[in-house]
Parts: C-alpha cells; structure tokens; sequence
C-alpha cells in the first residue's frame, strides 16, 4: 500500500505537467486563416478555367493569393507561418488559398507551376500575376498592397 502510494505521489507531477502542457497548446493554437483548395473549389471561388473560356475571369469576392505548395517543400514551409500571419493581417480584404500541388497535378499544370512555392496574385479586376519563390514578409506585403488593394483602392 505504502508502495502504491509513493508510486502516485512520483507520478502526480508528471501527469499535473502533461495536463497543462497539453491544455495550452490546445489553447494557444491557431485557427488557419488560409483556406486549402481542391480543384473543384478553385473553378467555384478564383476561376473556372474549364467552362471553356479564353479569358480569366475571377469569380471571388475580395482579392485573393493563391499559394502552390508541397508538403515535402522546406521553403513551402517556410512560407506557410508568414501567409498565416498576412492572412490574418488582411482579413476581410484579401483572401488567401493554398494548393498541394503534388495532390492537385492538373490545376498545377493549368497554371504552369514548375517551382514551389509559387504564389497566384488575383486582383479583382485584370490579370493575375505569379510570384515564384518564397518571398521576404515585406516583399509579400508591398505585393499585395501594388496588385491587390491598389485596384480596390479606386
């Protein structure tokens, strides 16, 4: 009995440090502000280049920035927290997509992806613009701010 008790008595810190450590990471997580696409959601929310069209056409409701990624991708990963924290800057003026470009090959090859990451710029009105690379937080931001709030600025 004495055995059992020093046994739980060893442990109750262990547990009491797994509890808590457990409970703030749960609380300090983040909910992802970039949305993850398939193909059938980019022809419904930024173009749907299917329809036969010669033109691009953008059918969101605010500017958007389309990441193409991979999972093994080391400057992909880089990239994702600095998306997130722009996404989260941006909320509500600029919408931000990610594509697995390894699970979505024929979007990838619509739009001639050949390096990763490569970000999709689409304003409102015009052309997109693709930006290869992973770019510096600054870079990205002067980027969003030319192609896309420039024209929603008017």
């Amino acid at each position: 009995m004495k055995r059992s008790i020093k046994t739980i008595l060893l442990l109750l810190p262990a547990l009491f440090t797994l509890t808590v450590g457990t409970a703030q990471t749960t609380k300090n997580k983040k909910v992802m502000k970039v949305q993850q696409l398939t193909k059938a959601e980019f022809l419904s929310k930024v173009d749907d280049f299917e329809a036969g069209k010669s033109e691009w056409k953008f059918k969101g409701e605010r500017p958007a920035i389309v990441d193409f990624y991979a999972t093994w991708c080391g400057p992909c990963k880089a990239l994702a927290p600095v998306l997130e924290e722009l996404a989260e800057e941006y909320a509500g003026r600029v919408d931000f997509y990610k594509v697995d470009s390894d699970r979505e090959q024929e979007l990838s090859a619509v739009f001639g992806i050949r390096s990763i990451p490569s970000l999709l710029f689409c304003p409102m009105e015009g052309e997109p613009q693709m930006m290869r690379g992973a770019a510096p937080k600054a870079e990205l931001r002067k980027a969003i701010e030319q192609i896309l709030l420039k024209a929603v600025a008017k």
